[in-house]
């Protein structure tokens, strides 16, 4: 079965959903493929970075602090370590440009999280070059200098399946399911779709 996934490596709930639906994956019994696929939540984000708290509190106008504690909670019961307050907020076209490099190379998955971790718990500016170089070379990425033209293809045809938000998971180019859902209902969307694709 072949699983998409429109995610941003900025974006805290599509690295929630990540988990959750790899655990889903690990109890599904048949065989799935997870192309990861781009999607840009902030695509007018300068590369040079800024302090990601900054950049929410403009946007939702002063409470960010509280908000992120309490995404900074659930992520923390999937063993994951949000530290928003040492994030930066910068572009991620070159992160999902070394995305679509790692899955040619079979890597995609090892890139993605690593990329998550860089952003969230590292603080690192995932939209520096000399950062994606150190991190494409830690998990063994070779990076060409190509797929620029892949990922604003990709990022085309998100916008013409109608996906407005991620994480977005496209099963078989016809199911959808959006958002982080919980580990069980990700396992009960597998299922469902095995059986309706069932020749």
């Amino acid at each position: 079965m072949k699983v998409e996934i429109f995610s941003d490596v900025v974006c805290p709930w599509c690295y929630i959903g990540h988990k959750r639906f790899a655990r889903a994956v690990a109890r599904f019994a048949g065989e799935v493929e997870v192309i990861h696929r781009p999607f840009e939540l902030n695509p007018d984000a300068p590369a040079t970075g800024e302090p990601l708290l900054e950049a929410l509190d403009r946007k939702f106008g002063g409470n960010a602090a509280q908000m992120t504690r309490q995404v900074a909670d659930v992520g923390a019961q999937e063993g994951l370590e949000l530290r928003f307050d040492h994030a930066i907020s910068a572009n991620s076209f070159e992160a999902h440009r070394l995305i679509e490099l790692a899955s040619r190379q079979g890597l995609a998955e090892e890139m993605t999280n690593r990329l998550f971790e860089a952003h969230f718990t590292d603080g690192l500016n995932i939209g520096d070059a000399g950062v994606l170089a150190k991190l494409a070379a830690e998990v063994g990425v070779a990076d060409t200098g190509e797929a620029a033209a892949q990922v604003r293809e990709q990022l085309g045809r998100a916008r013409a399946l109608g996906i407005t938000g991620v994480p977005f998971f496209l099963f078989e180019e016809q199911f959808g399911v959006s958002g982080a859902q919980p580990e069980d209902t990700f396992l009960a969307a597998l299922e469902e779709v095995a059986e309706r694709t069932a020749r």
